[in-house]
This record gives C-alpha cells, sequence and structure tokens, in this order.
C-alpha cells in the first residue's frame, strides 16, 4: 500500500544525573569535592533518505525513543551521552506538531535534518558546586527530562513531471509506456488511488521523474473525488504535463474544469509551467495531429499522442523535456537516478 500519512511520537532521552563525590585518596583523607558530570540524553532526529518513496514504515512503529545519558561519577568522570536516534523519512514529508498544529519542519533536501526531540541535558556533579565558604557540597543537579512530541507526517511526492487530467484519459498508460512503472491500469474511471512515480529517459542521456496521480474531478479542491489527495502532491512537482482525452465530446471544457481547480486549491499552481496535450488519439478524431482545439493560455502545447501506437510520444516528450530546462535546474532525476531508475512509489526501496 501507499502510504503518505503518519502519526508518530518522539521522546529524547533524559540526561544523566550528576554525581556527588569527594576525593579519597592515600595522604588525601579530606579531598574536595569531584563528582562529574551526567551524561546529555540522545535526541531523536528525522532524516531524509533519497531512497525511502512512503511512510509505510510508521504504519507498524509509531514510537521512536532515544536512550538516556549515563550518570557522572568520581574523580570527575562525565557520564556518557545517550546516542542520537535517526529516524529515515522520505523527501518531501511535512512534520507537523500536533498538540500546536505549527508546520515545524519541511524535508526535502536529500541530506535535510529535523531534531524533532532534544536530549535532556546531563546535570552537573558536585565538583561544579564548591565555594570558598561551602568546601563540601553534598548535592548535585539531576539530569533533564527529554522532549517529548507526537508529530503528524504527511508525504507530498516529489517529481519533475505531475501528470494531470480527468478520471480516464490515460495518463497511467502513458506513464507505462514511458518509463518502468507498472500503475494499474483498467477502462473505467479512478483506477489510480495511489500515486507512482517513473523514471522516464529521454534520447538515453537525459531523464526525469514522472508522477502517476489519482483523477482529477469538477469541485476537487473541496474535497470531492480524491481531491485534496491528489492535489497536495502536484505542489511538489515542477511542471505540470495536462492531459485532455482527444475522444472526449468538449476537450475545451474539460481543460477549463483542469485549469480551474488547479487554481481553486492553490494559486501558485496556475503558475507552474505547464504542457497541454492530447491523449489516445487513436481513438479520436485528431490522431493526424495538428494544433490545439482550444486556447491553452500559458501552457505549451504538446501535441496529439498515443500511448498504444507510439504516434506522437517523441514529440511529446520532447516538449516536456524543453519546458523542463527552461524551469531550471534541480532535478529530482538528477538527484535519485541510480542507474537503476525508479519504478514505482509503492512501498519500493532501492
Amino acid at each position: 500500500m501507499f502510504a503518505d500519512r503518519a502519526s508518530i511520537l518522539v521522546a529524547a532521552g533524559r540526561g544523566g544525573d550528576g554525581c556527588v563525590s569527594f576525593r579519597r585518596e592515600k595522604y588525601v583523607p579530606k579531598g574536595g569535592p569531584d563528582g562529574g558530570d551526567g551524561g546529555d540524553g540522545g535526541s531523536v532526529i528525522l532524516v531524509v533518505n533519497p531512497h525511502l518513496r512512503t511512510l509505510l514504515d510508521f504504519q507498524f512503529r509509531a514510537r521512536f525513543r532515544a536512550p538516556s545519558g549515563a550518570h557522572g561519577s568520581g574523580n570527575r568522570k562525565s557520564g556518557r551521552s545517550g546516542e542520537d536516534l535517526l529516524v529515515p523519512v522520505p523527501p518531501g514529508t511535512l512534520v507537523t506538531d500536533e498538540k500546536t498544529g505549527e508546520r515545524v519542519a519541511d524535508l526535502v533536501a536529500p541530506d535535510g535534518r529535523y531534531v524533532a526531540a532534544r536530549g535532556g541535558r546531563g546535570g552537573r556533579g558536585n565538583a561544579h558546586f564548591a565555594t570558598p565558604t561551602r568546601q563540601a557540597p553534598r548535592s548535585a543537579e539531576p539530569g533533564r527530562e527529554g522532549e517529548e512530541r507526537r508529530l503528524s507526517l504527511e508525504l507530498r511526492l516529489i517529481a519533475d513531471v505531475g501528470l494531470v487530467g480527468l478520471p480516464n484519459v490515460g495518463k497511467s498508460t502513458l506513464l507505462s509506456r514511458v518509463s518502468a512503472a507498472r500503475p494499474k491500469i483498467a477502462d473505467y474511471p479512478f483506477t489510480t488511488l495511489e500515486p507512482y512515480l517513473g523514471l522516464v529517459r529521454v534520447r538515453e542521456e537525459k531523464s526525469f521523474v514522472m508522477a502517476d496521480l489519482p483523477g482529477l474531478v469538477g469541485g476537487a479542491h473541496e474535497g470531492k473525488g480524491l481531491g485534496h489527495e491528489f492535489l497536495r502532491h502536484v505542489l511538489r512537482t515542477r511542471t505540470l504535463l495536462l492531459l485532455i482525452d482527444s475522444a472526449s465530446p468538449d476537450p475545451g471544457r474539460d481543460h477549463a474544469t483542469l485549469e480551474h481547480e488547479l487554481g481553486e486549491y492553490d494559486e501558485e499552481l496556475p503558475r507552474k509551467p505547464r504542457v497541454v496535450a492530447m491523449s489516445r488519439s487513436d481513438l479520436g478524431d485528431g490522431g493526424t495531429g495538428g494544433g490545439p482545439p482550444f486556447p491553452l493560455g500559458g501552457a505549451r502545447w504538446g501535441g496529439w499522442f498515443s500511448s498504444v501506437t507510439g504516434a506522437g510520444m517523441e514529440q511529446l516528450l520532447d516538449t516536456v523535456w524543453d519546458v523542463l530546462e527552461r524551469a531550471g535546474a534541480g532535478s529530482p532525476a538528477d538527484r535519485r537516478d541510480d542507474g537503476h531508475g525508479i519504478a514505482e512509489t509503492k512501498e519500493r526501496r532501492t
């Protein structure tokens, strides 16, 4: 299953107690205080692992506790600090404090990390409390408790290109044709219920990550269909590829619906670079090519194509690549491609 939400409890380690001790050696029967400090407790740190694709692991483990620091001892020996607990999360993870509702981290970069719970400080030994008038202090500081918080994790996929379209317009078929991903394909709406990622190669030396997302319907910005589940993933993509069914009785209306829902959900989405293409051209009247049958606004025209026959595919991918290059560097494909490619998001580790 594809898991993109999780709730976890993180608890940092407690600091070790300071020690009450006095120097006792031969010929030094009344040495001064020499109690050592307690070690600091370990922290819980969320660390981005670029090989993770989902939050599935957190469905089976939802509590993370770092070790505590050791107590101090005599001869000014400090206790050992607890080791930090590193918790791997996929890139694109949003972290929210459930108690306050504050978004505390947005982990995107491959080396991103966030201290989710800070370890408690170790207590000071009695050696720190000696004064000219109090030369034999018999008290030391206890270690402090570590932080404990409940956090909400939300994954928003990071991809170069996000496939946007009404249900059953051929998004999954396109992804399966141009990449190694194998999303479920069938001739009925809402076949895709979970996001998939595929690594698309353009003439061998070029590649980008494409995301197949659930179909968009009118009212999606209000949560209809899979509305919010779909649209929050679109926010992370660098470029949108809007697919319109060539066999649609009103492709202009379909295009207007997609643009409207994107803009209503987030005002930044209409500003993203966009490519519009007519899918399943083997079923419609535009299979021989030609220009767009409706105004594109600020989008680029990707042409008519068929994932079944392959017609128009090369032109489409070249157009998408050109738009990506104009959009700037920093492709997820550049960061993630390990020579084997990305097959699918569903519970796959590389």
